[in-house]
């Protein structure tokens, strides 16, 4: 590789940042297990993640960090859900439900918090919440944890939206679930990007 301690930061070339979005993948939920991100790691995660395009600068995006025992916690929150949505829900789906976050030991929901008659399309600002969830699994990735980016049914429901005391702007872009993996996860067919590619 050049010298190139004289280029701007932005501009220099990482062999380490190419091979890590190379060879990144996602970890399912269920193979996840402790250690996961302690207290400054996640803070450096949380950090990283906002390191994304923001057009405007509006900070369209906040997060919710589940450890320890707020897994639990909201876990019986969304069983109690199901519960009032769905009465004759069997107790494998509620406890299910109940342990819906513990299969990591560490979650962090990320919200998308679109400010509505702004300059900047809340197409834009969505995105951006998505870029928050990418980063955070690459810097995670990069820190030698595991994650998955996981929605599921409580990420559109207005119920589990009131226990987080999301705002009518908010939504959320997803459940981001860390740890360590407890199996080497496997490659999947990727889409053949030249297949999708044309010039103008």
């Amino acid at each position: 590789m050049p010298d190139c301690s004289d280029q701007p930061r932005a501009t220099r070339p990482s062999v380490e940042t190419l091979d890590l979005l190379a060879n990144r993948r996602s970890t399912l939920a269920r193979h996840l297990t402790a250690p996961g991100p302690g207290k400054s790691e996640l803070d450096d995660l949380l950090r990283l993640a906002a390191r994304v395009p923001d057009h405007g600068r509006l900070g369209p995006w906040r997060f919710i960090v589940f450890t320890g025992d707020a897994r639990v916690r909201f876990g019986e929150e969304l069983a109690r859900i199901v519960q009032k949505q769905v009465p004759a829900a069997e107790e494998k789906r509620l406890g299910l439900e109940r342990g819906r976050l513990t299969r990591a030991p560490v979650v962090v929901c990320v919200v998308s918090n679109v400010t509505y008659g702004h300059k900047i399309p809340v197409w834009e600002q969505e995105l951006s919440a998505g870029a928050v969830c990418q980063n955070m699994l690459i810097a995670a990735h990069a820190m030698g944890y595991a994650g998955q980016w996981v929605t599921e049914w409580c990420s559109a429901n207005p119920l589990v939206d009131a226990v987080l005391g999301l705002g009518r702007n908010e939504r959320i872009a997803g459940f981001i679930y860390l740890g360590t993996a407890s199996v080497e996860p496997t490659e999947r067919p990727r889409p053949d990007w030249r297949d999708r590619t044309s010039h103008f």
